[in-house]
């Protein structure tokens, strides 16, 4: 509490051209009183802190210099996290004022928990790291009240298993990690702990394996959905270079030539391309890229094969996988898909043109 009486009455004296002297007759005290209040010696009553405010047509708090804080929750957390930004360690005394004011709401829980981690990653302090596990528990127990669709038990527990590797306690971080794995989740953390911290390299390997592919996966629906938008707002130049980005993480990762869903994946990447180099002009380097999508919609079409394929490390046979996407189950009907999508007559006559020769 930031309270700066002192300087306001003398602030606002001097604004009124008063002497101390005359104030302290306004007020009906000695002037030793009046210079006591402006050295910060002695604080005058509240009825004549009141007397002042009225007398010089302010506020009681404008006159103590008091700025009351915004303690809602949200600007409370708000406040929280500018603290973290600058590495402020008061930010762990406010989430101790908040958690008093507020121990059953999962909000102010979370938030603090999540606090009490970001000051114990990097040093692992473990009066920090046995907090912020606490507060983790405690959110699992009122994750009823939680709103936040980004936020379940299992990210809590994800949490709580990053803050046990910073305390050493491996084993522990990897079993709560093993024991809610929906999807395979986890399965990269999980890898890692038991590969650079247990030394088990070999039980670590499907984990590992499952963490790459599916992030694989993520990564190149995310690189080609955000193609797609960056195509609809004109920027052409910028989605080539996201689309390139998809097309050699394919090359780095698939190995072989025999027929898998990568073909369907080299198509969905190269009919996006031939669009953006249309669109900049580039006639004839799409059109030598709407062959290649004609090449791999074949190819894929002669055989359907939705495995995988081959990649560039060795995969155990029980981890094979298949996959779909959302477009269309044959390479036409997938391509046909993206060319409604990107609806343009130019493209759509290329396609066309170069689907149809091949056929003959």
């Amino acid at each position: 509490m930031d309270i700066k009486l002192s300087e306001n009455i003398r602030k606002f004296r001097k604004e009124r051209r008063l002497t101390q002297e005359q104030l302290a007759e306004v007020l009906g005290v000695t002037t030793g009183a009046v210079h006591k209040w402006e050295s910060g010696m002695s604080i005058p009553d509240i009825s004549l802190i009141m007397e002042m405010a009225d007398f010089f047509d302010t506020s009681v708090d404008v006159i103590l210099g008091y700025k009351m804080k915004d303690n809602h929750i949200e600007s409370a957390l708000k406040r929280m996290a500018e603290m973290c930004r600058d590495s402020n360690p008061e930010a762990l005394e406010e989430a101790e004022k908040l958690l008093k004011k507020y121990p059953n709401s999962f909000k102010v829980v979370h938030g603090c928990a999540t606090i009490y981690s970001f000051f114990a990653v990097g040093n692992g302090k473990e009066a920090e790291c046995k907090r912020a596990l606490e507060l983790y528990e405690q959110a699992r127990l009122l994750i009823d009240q939680n709103a936040d669709p980004c936020i379940s038990e299992e990210t809590l527990l994800g949490n709580m298993s990053m803050v046990y590797t910073l305390t050493g306690e491996y084993e522990k971080a990897v079993d709560v990690l093993k024991n809610h794995n929906p999807n395979g989740m986890f399965s990269d953390d999980i890898g890692l702990i038991m590969a650079l911290n247990l030394n088990k390299t070999k039980e670590s390997v499907p984990y590992l394996i499952d963490g790459i592919i599916s992030g694989f996966g993520r990564i190149l629906n995310s690189v080609l959905g955000y193609t797609a938008v960056l195509c609809s707002e004109k920027k052409y130049d910028i989605a080539k270079k996201m689309i390139v980005l998809a097309v050699d993480l394919m090359k780095g990762m698939y190995g072989g030539d025999e027929i898998s869903f990568a073909d369907k994946e080299y198509a969905m990447a190269y009919i996006l391309l031939a669009y953006t180099y249309l669109k900049t002009g580039d006639r004839e380097e799409a059109i030598a890229l709407i062959k290649k999508t004609v090449y791999h919609t074949k190819k894929f079409d002669s055989e359907p094969n939705y495995n995988l394929g081959k990649f560039i490390f060795d995969i155990p046979e029980e981890m094979s996988m298949v996959s779909r996407d959302i477009l269309g189950d044959s390479a036409e009907e997938s391509m046909e898909t993206m060319l409604k999508y990107i609806n343009d007559p130019e493209m759509n006559e290329l396609w066309e043109k170069y689907y149809n020769a091949e056929l003959k």
